[in-house]
C-alpha cells in the first residue's frame, strides 16, 4: 500500500497538539511473544486397546507411572481366547489329516491307481488346510499371544485362559480407562501411554504478525527455561480470533514443561530484508486492516504503511520505508487519523 500525503501545515499541527518523536534504526533481532498451550505430538501417543473380549483380572500400572516397552500393564481372562486356541488346534489337526491324505494320494498316483484329478483335489485340500492354520495362528497373535506361547500351545495342547497385555513402547501412563473386574469389548481403550520428550506448543499468532515468523525460527519459554524452534505454521485463519496456529517443538527441560500447560512463548525474529525501525508504541495506528505511522515532512505529514514485527507497552519494532532523521507522530493522532480516512475516497 502506498504512502499518503495529508494536508496539514505546521500551524494546524500545533493547534491540534500533535507531537513527534525520532525513529531509531533496529540493528538486532527482536522477540515476539505469543500465548500457547503445551501438547503431545500425535506420533508419541499410544492407545492400548483390548485385543479380545474378556474380564480385567489385574491392572499393573497407574496413571503418571513410567513404563518400559514390553512391561505387563494389564492382565485379562477371556473365554474367546480359549475358543480361538481350540479352533487353532482343530485347524492343526485338519491340516495334518490333509497332509496324510495327500501323501497317500501321491503314492497311489505313482502306482497308477489314482486319477490325476483326485491328486489335484488332495493337493488343494492340503493347501487350504495350511492356509486355515496360518489364519487361526494369526488370530491368536492379534489376541495378544506371542509366537512362543503359540508354539507352547501347539506342543502341549494346554489352553491358556489369561493374557498379559504389554506396553507397546516406553513412556508415561497418561490415563487409565478401565479397572479390575470390568468386562471389556474388543478394541476398547484400556490405557493411553505417551513419550513426553520432545513436546509441542500450539501458538496463537495474530494474522498481522504472521509474516514475521518462519519455519525454524528459534523459540523460548521464559517461565520454564525451555527452548525449541517453529516446526509448522498453519495455513488457515480462525474467523473468531483472526489468528493462525503455529506449532513449535521444544525440549521438556527435565519435566518443567508438561502437557496442557499454558505458556508464553517468545519467537526470535531476525532482521532480514528491508530497514527495521523502533518507534514509540503510540505512534502505530490501525486503519482499514493496515498499520500506519505519520511522518513529519517540511510541507505537512505523510501517512506511511508499516509492518509491525513486535511491540510492547513502550515501543514497537516495525518495517517501513523511513529515513534515519524522520520524526513520527506519537501524540494527538486523532486528527491525523481523520485526515487519513478522508484520503480513502481520493
Amino acid at each position: 500500500m502506498a504512502a499518503r500525503e495529508l494536508a496539514l501545515d505546521g500551524q494546524a499541527l500545533r493547534s491540534a497538539g500533535i507531537g513527534f518523536a525520532p525513529v531509531q534504526r533496529e540493528r538486532k533481532a527482536s522477540d515476539l511473544s505469543f500465548p500457547g498451550t503445551v501438547a503431545i505430538p500425535p506420533a508419541q501417543l499410544r492407545v492400548v486397546a483390548a485385543p479380545v473380549e474378556g474380564l480385567i483380572e489385574a491392572v499393573e500400572v497407574a496413571p503418571d507411572e513410567l513404563v518400559t516397552a514390553g512391561q505387563t500393564i494389564i492382565r485379562m481372562r477371556s473365554p474367546a481366547l480359549v475358543e480361538a486356541q481350540r479352533a487353532y488346534l482343530a485347524a492343526e489337526a485338519d491340516a495334518a489329516l490333509a497332509r496324510d491324505r495327500l501323501r497317500r494320494s501321491e503314492q497311489l498316483f505313482a502306482a497308477r491307481a489314482l486319477p490325476e484329478r483326485d491328486l489335484r483335489v488332495a493337493e488343494n485340500d492340503a493347501r487350504t488346510a495350511t492356509y486355515h492354520v496360518n489364519e487361526r495362528r494369526h488370530v491368536l497373535t492379534l489376541m495378544g499371544m506371542t509366537e512362543q506361547e503359540v508354539e507352547t500351545l501347539q506342543r502341549t495342547r494346554a489352553f491358556r485362559p489369561t493374557i498379559d497385555i504389554p506396553a507397546p513402547k516406553a513412556g508415561i501412563v497418561l490415563s487409565r480407562h478401565t479397572s479390575p473386574g470390568a468386562r471389556v469389548a474388543p478394541a476398547e481403550p484400556l490405557f493411553t501411554i505417551a513419550q513426553l520428550d520432545p513436546l509441542w506448543v500450539n501458538l496463537q499468532v495474530p494474522s498481522s504478525r504472521l509474516a514475521s515468523i518462519e519455519l525454524g525460527s528459534p523459540v523460548s519459554l521464559p517461565g520454564q527455561g525451555a527452548t525449541g524452534h517453529i516446526l509448522r505454521i498453519g495455513r488457515s485463519v480462525d474467523p473468531a480470533t483472526q489468528s493462525v496456529t503455529a506449532v513449535a517443538q521444544i525440549d521438556t527441560r527435565n519435566g518443567s514443561v508438561r502437557p496442557g500447560l499454558a505458556v508464553i512463548v517468545r519467537v526470535r525474529v531476525e532482521q532480514t530484508g528491508g530497514a527495521q525501525w523502533v518507534v514509540p508504541a503510540g505512534s502505530v495506528v490501525r486503519h482499514r486492516d493496515q498499520s500506519w505511522v505519520f511522518v513529519r515532512k517540511p510541507d505537512g505529514v505523510r501517512a506511511v504503511p508499516v509492518e509491525v514485527l513486535s511491540e510492547n507497552s513502550r515501543d514497537a519494532s516495525i518495517k517501513a520505508d523511513l529515513e534515519a532523521d524522520d520524526l513520527v507522530a506519537n501524540r494527538g493522532l486523532i486528527p491525523l487519523l481523520a485526515e487519513l480516512a478522508k484520503t480513502d475516497s481520493d
